[in-house]
């Protein structure tokens, strides 16, 4: 897909109008969730702000990843626009975009079976906006910690304790709803699995600030 990607890049910046919107079908997606996690309903607007930047300085991208690129554009004009707002932004993504974070997954697959939409993306809220970030950097947008520490001006390991903690936080959450539904205090074998792949203890402790 990278290659894909450079290639439209290049027949984009030449000017070719196809290259621009099969750019634009590739990355829109990825980027309208991300978006909406940080600017809420008006992800439409800043998405349409990032594109026009995009069109306008692409002649002078220089190289490098180009999904960094747009996505670092559109975070800025988010962050403008949470400024102008004066509004905190609510971190939302649905879980299931979580089940690409490797090493994770059981957890985020967990989450979405046993929750449904809204108490999915309440639970995701919930997250220091750090770790929800880093999570929606590296599930939703598909970028490597390198590549996401970049966009975040973090360390490559800062990226990645933020969104392993995020997600071990979420277990902790998901194992917390369980014990106030469960008919009694037994695990299931699914729940064992679950938080030794998440890199849980047997029993649930309080994960540190």
């Amino acid at each position: 897909m990278t290659g894909e990607l450079d290639e439209l890049v290049v027949a984009a910046r030449a000017g070719d109008e196809d290259a621009f919107r099969n750019l634009y079908r590739n990355l829109q997606p990825g980027l309208l969730r991300y978006l909406t996690a940080l600017v809420g309903a008006d992800a439409e607007d800043v998405a349409s702000e990032t594109w026009l930047q995009v069109a306008r300085d692409l002649p002078t991208f220089t190289g490098g990843q180009f999904r960094a690129w747009v996505v670092t554009i559109a975070r800025n004009r988010a962050m403008d626009h949470l400024r102008r707002q004066r509004r905190r932004p609510a971190l939302s993504v649905p879980v299931q975009e979580l089940s690409e974070l490797a090493g994770d997954a059981d957890t985020a697959e967990r989450a979405g079976e046993s929750l449904g939409t809204e108490a999915a993306l309440a639970m995701i809220a919930s997250l220091p906006p750090r770790e929800a970030e880093a999570v929606l950097l590296r599930a939703v947008i598909g970028l490597d910690a390198e590549t996401a520490g970049r966009v975040l001006g973090r360390r490559a390991g800062a990226v990645r304790t933020a969104a392993h903690r995020g997600l071990r936080r979420l277990a902790v959450l998901l194992d917390q709803r369980a014990a106030s539904t469960a008919p009694d205090d037994v695990p299931t074998g699914a729940d064992i699995r679950a938080r030794r792949r998440a890199g849980l203890p047997p029993q649930t402790e309080p994960v540190d600030g």
